[in-house]
């Protein structure tokens, strides 16, 4: 689809950009201020689940109101991706100030404003947000966060080739066009789930090791329960251990071993047997705990009772 003002009545410009931005993406508002020249053009299209349209438009603003959300029910995320000029995207409590290469996320679930000073040019691509595997806590911290190549991570190198990417799906023979868009769709995945990652990521991961050093002593406690318990996918939780260069398993068992390790120092430790040590924190083969303590101590755990006692 292909639309311009350009050859509108001043008077009819408005309304029709309104309702034309409404069929192409969701519900929303328009407002431009009264003597200042602006124009209108849009071209979309779409491939598969995902849409793509280039927008030139300003200076303006566009709105999604709490009226239009209650109008308009799309669930819909909205990715702007400037190409020219500026704009401020707001969502959530936040802004997001978008300048050429730059990218930010927005929800159609909730309001949003999009504030463009000048005239100016992006890329809009909407999709079901179930394509970005997120829940709805992440995606509430996603919106209106830009997302750039400063600093190392997959943005530095996933968004130059997003940008590129969604130009060759513009312009790519039919045979190659969707496969082209379900990369692209694949590319924004990882950069939303990146996004969340580094924002929510610290306080999420003290709350998770709090209640998981509260639970050590609990034979039962698996990744799931973990997951369960903080609202997170188990896919995330892995992602949240992997970024501190270790896995949940592996970081539950040390800390059982550091928790058994100070109780054979602490006094009265020989009239409790070592089976009774690795039962209380959470082993249930006094074997295998035996052997891993020795794996990662370079002694069994009687030669640590041992050791600590004569010294």
């Amino acid at each position: 689809m292909s639309f311009s003002t350009r050859d509108l009545a001043p008077g009819d410009r408005v309304v029709a950009w309104e309702r034309t931005l409404s069929q192409i993406f969701v519900g929303l508002e328009v407002a431009v201020e009264r003597g200042r020249p602006w124009m209108g053009e849009l071209t979309a299209e779409r491939l598969g689940a995902l849409q793509i349209a280039t927008e030139e438009f300003g200076p303006g603003t566009i709105l999604r109101s709490a009226r239009s959300v209650a109008a308009d029910h799309s669930t819909h995320i909205l990715v702007r991706l400037q190409l020219d000029g500026s704009a401020l995207l707001f969502q959530d409590g936040r802004t997001a100030e978008l300048r050429p290469g730059l990218l930010a996320f927005h929800d159609a679930r909730r309001p949003y404003r999009i504030v463009l000073p000048q005239r100016q040019r992006a890329r809009i691509l909407m999709m079901p947000r179930a394509l970005l595997r997120l829940e709805e806590g992440q995606l509430s911290a996603l919106t209106a966060n830009v997302v750039d190549e400063a600093g190392e991570g997959a943005a530095a190198l996933l968004l130059p080739l997003l940008c590129g990417l969604v130009d060759e799906v513009i312009s790519a023979h039919a045979a190659r066009r969707d496969q082209l868009a379900r990369i692209a769709v694949e590319m924004l995945a990882t950069l939303a789930l990146e996004a969340v990652s580094r924002r929510s990521a610290p306080a999420l991961w003290e709350r998770i090791t709090a209640s998981v050093h509260a639970r050590l002593q609990d034979p039962g406690l698996t990744p799931q329960d973990i997951a369960d318990q903080h609202g997170i996918s188990l896919r995330y939780l892995h992602r949240l251990f992997q970024m501190q260069g270790t896995t949940v398993n592996t970081w539950v068992r040390t800390r059982r071993l550091e928790a058994a390790r100070e109780e054979l120092c602490r006094d009265g430790a020989a009239r409790r047997s070592i089976a009774a040590v690795a039962a209380r924190w959470g082993f249930i083969n006094p074997s295998h705990f035996s052997r891993t303590f020795r794996e990662t101590y370079g002694m069994s755990p009687v030669q640590w009772r041992g050791a600590h006692r004569e010294t």
